[in-house]
């Protein structure tokens, strides 16, 4: 019985690494992650030659390993630089989209705005004479002041159009009465006139209608691809939890670790590793939606005989066709302004009233212009379709992250690696969100504690929104707080590195350097397991001998 127990002892000795992840007799060579390691940039110094027992791992399953701690701790940082790379890489994309949205439908606005300029610089010279040639510097100030208003400038575009045409009576007026002499005063007088005379027909009511309605549109659909853009921005730069790190640890490079390089993970394995990862940015997911609606909605009043190149264009012919109107009634005009504002004395020009140009009472503009090409048409259509895109951008990022690196093909969901093994993975899928994350079996969430960078960014959503529905209603909107460290100025949107940078919110302290969380008790019972048919070979001799004596 002697021999029996010496016996088993050495059959135990000899059987304890046959129960490892591969079932050999002997440890496993650790040529191939040293390969991979150093390949990654990391120095060897350190790294086993062959497996080693895993008691020490914080992250991956505790059986045997070719990983040490600081192997360990080296891979889960590389894993986090890497998703935050990839993220960030996501983010560019849609930002390059939304600048060049941003770029192509402010370049064609202000190439309209200058068609309009030069249309009427060339047509009002021979219609209306010294008229305009004395005032082209009044003409020219209207198309500044829409510019500046477009641009996001603190003008009031209602009270510049009101005062156009006030001031354009009082131009007329005077021209069409050299004869006498008209001062300040006076003049001032007859611009209070407009209202009750209504001198202009409803040229000024229509024309401010229509340009209202598609400025306050035009501005505030390219300031929402401003804040759409910083948004993204911004959100790109939020770190990663410790426990995303971990996760994703988990899921990318313990698979080396316990030999298994070839083992990609499970698809529903890493949606629930990146949504838990992603669950802050996919909390965006309502509001993103809702401003890209409201911004398809303001961007349909673009298009058709009343869009923005038609009102736009039909500037220099509004006008003519306002001062056309009063020229036609100037001496009905002329006695109610004289029994409103009194009598005056002549003593002005040598001329005797409006010379012959002032005279036409129907003014044909040549059209300038020229057909038009239907461009904003076109581009209103291609950013409409862009938005629509991008509407499911936030809550879509854990499928494009896990598109490239998970398992394929026939028999993948029975051979992917589910964090312990190369096995099926079991859990269901969960839903996105903060909110969902108490059930994630993957990354430890702590829902009562929201990511602050990411909730700011979901107010400047909504009162984006709340902006673009009050234009799309008429309201005129200031955007000089449009974001935090948006400015008004529609300057457009730049890469990471390019733009300039106001106050920024920085974490109280640095980052720590990645620290191991505690020991996954589950794992180590699992590798408890693994010994227990060796444990029982040492204690069958030992009991038999008791029982002998």
């Amino acid at each position: 019985m002697d021999s029996f127990i010496i016996a088993a002892l050495a059959v135990c000795s000899l059987t304890a690494p046959a129960y490892g992840d591969k079932g050999t007799s002997k440890a496993r060579s650790c040529s191939d992650i040293r390969q991979f390691y150093s390949g990654k940039g990391f120095a060897l110094d350190g790294v086993p030659q062959s497996e080693i027992s895993g008691e020490h791992l914080r992250i991956c399953p505790q059986g045997y390993t070719c990983c040490t701690s600081d192997m360990e701790d080296n891979l889960a940082s590389l894993s986090h630089r890497e998703i935050e790379g990839l993220l960030k890489d996501v983010g560019r994309s849609l930002q390059t989209s939304l600048t060049g949205q941003y770029k192509a439908f402010d370049g064609s606005f202000l190439e309209l705005l200058n068609r309009s300029t030069i249309s009427l610089q060339e047509t009002f010279p021979p219609t209306w004479g010294s008229v305009y040639s004395q005032n082209s510097q009044f003409f020219s100030d209207l198309y500044t002041d829409l510019r500046h208003y477009y641009r996001g400038s603190n003008v009031n575009l209602e009270e510049v159009l009101n005062e156009f045409w006030a001031r354009l009576l009082e131009k007329l007026f005077y021209q069409a009465n050299k004869q006498y002499v008209i001062g300040e005063e006076y003049l001032e007088c007859v611009s209070k006139q407009i209202e009750t005379l209504r001198p202009f027909g409803d040229t000024p009511r229509v024309m401010k209608m229509m340009v209202t309605r598609t400025f306050v549109a035009a501005r505030s659909f390219v300031q929402g691809l401003v804040v759409s853009g910083e948004v993204v921005r911004k959100v790109s730069q939020v770190q990663l939890s410790t426990e995303c790190t971990r996760a994703t640890m988990r899921m990318t490079y313990c698979p080396h670790c316990r030999g298994m390089a070839s083992a990609r993970p499970c698809a529903n394995y890493c949606s629930n590793v990146m949504k838990g990862c992603l669950a802050n940015q996919a909390d965006l997911n309502t509001e993103w939606r809702h401003l890209a609606e409201t911004m398809m909605q303001a961007a349909s009043r673009f298009n058709g005989p009343s869009g923005v190149e038609s009102v736009v264009l039909t500037l220099p012919n509004r006008i003519s066709e306002g001062m056309s109107n009063m020229m036609e009634n100037i001496e009905t005009i002329n006695s109610k302004l004289f029994q409103a504002c009194g009598n005056i004395r002549e003593g002005g020009a040598s001329s005797t009233g409006p010379d012959d140009t002032m005279k036409r009472v129907k003014v044909t503009m040549e059209d300038k212009l020229g057909t038009s090409s239907n461009k904003m048409d076109k581009l209103v259509s291609d950013v409409t379709a862009r938005l629509r895109d991008m509407q499911p951008y936030w809550v879509s990022l854990p499928n494009i992250l896990c598109s490239d690196r998970v398992a394929t093909g026939t028999g993948a969901e029975d051979k992917c690696w589910n964090g312990m093994n190369r096995a099926r993975y079991l859990p269901e899928v969960i839903g996105d969100g903060l909110a969902s994350q108490i059930n994630n079996p993957e990354v430890e969430t702590d829902i009562t504690k929201p990511d602050m960078t990411i909730r700011q960014q979901i107010m400047q959503l909504k009162i984006m929104t709340h902006r673009l529905k009050n234009a799309l209603n008429g309201q005129d909107v200031d955007f000089q707080d449009a974001s935090d460290d948006v400015s008004g100025s529609g300057s457009g949107m730049c890469a990471d590195d390019m733009c300039p940078r106001g106050p920024r919110l920085v974490p109280i302290t640095d980052r720590p350097k990645f620290q191991s969380p505690p020991v996954n008790k589950e794992v180590k019972g699992n590798h408890a397991k693994q010994n227990l048919p060796c444990i029982t070979i040492y204690l069958l001799p030992l009991l038999i001998l008791l029982l002998r004596r």
